[in-house]
């Protein structure tokens, strides 16, 4: 069944604030295996011009990815999450997330596409820190795979000779 295309455009009311602590950026970075002394360090952060050390830019993903399940999450939509696979992410900062921020995420469906019977939803998630300031754009792209037709089940697989 495809997506409701009237939701294109439509925004979900902003999260609840994400504090963002020292050691969660620290725990991320290290199961990154990313060792920049700004994630860590604050002295190193600093050094660079920053209040505190800094997340890796994917940081925020755990953020972003939670709103977006607001989304997902609406009946309205029609989406089935039992069929969908991450597509694509991207983000664009205007600076980089800092511990001790307090991090809210506004979620947007910027657009709803079909292709091969499949639903492609994008979301685009605009985090903004306490004070109101924009601190990244998120966007994530998911697919939502065609339901296979009934009787269709293993066809396609490889066949045997003997």
């Amino acid at each position: 069944m495809a997506l409701d295309q009237s939701f294109v455009g439509r925004s979900y009311p902003p999260t609840e604030p994400y504090e963002v602590g020292r050691e969660k950026i620290r725990e991320f970075a290290e199961a990154l295996g990313d060792t920049t002394p700004a994630y860590v360090d604050p002295e190193a952060a600093k050094a660079l011009g920053h209040p505190d050390v800094i997340a890796p830019p994917t940081f925020v993903f755990a953020i972003t990815f939670r709103a977006a399940g607001e989304v997902v999450q609406d009946e309205q939509l029609g989406l089935d999450y039992s069929r969908v696979v991450h597509g694509d992410q991207r983000f664009v900062y205007r600076r980089p997330v800092r511990a001790g921020d307090r991090l809210t995420v506004t979620s947007t469906i910027d657009a709803i596409k079909s292709l091969a019977g499949n639903d492609i939803l994008d979301v685009r998630g605009e985090v903004h820190d306490e004070n109101g300031e924009h601190v990244v754009t998120a966007y994530t792209k998911l697919v939502a795979r065609a339901a296979e037709k009934p009787g269709t089940e293993g066809k396609g697989e490889e066949k045997s000779d003997g």
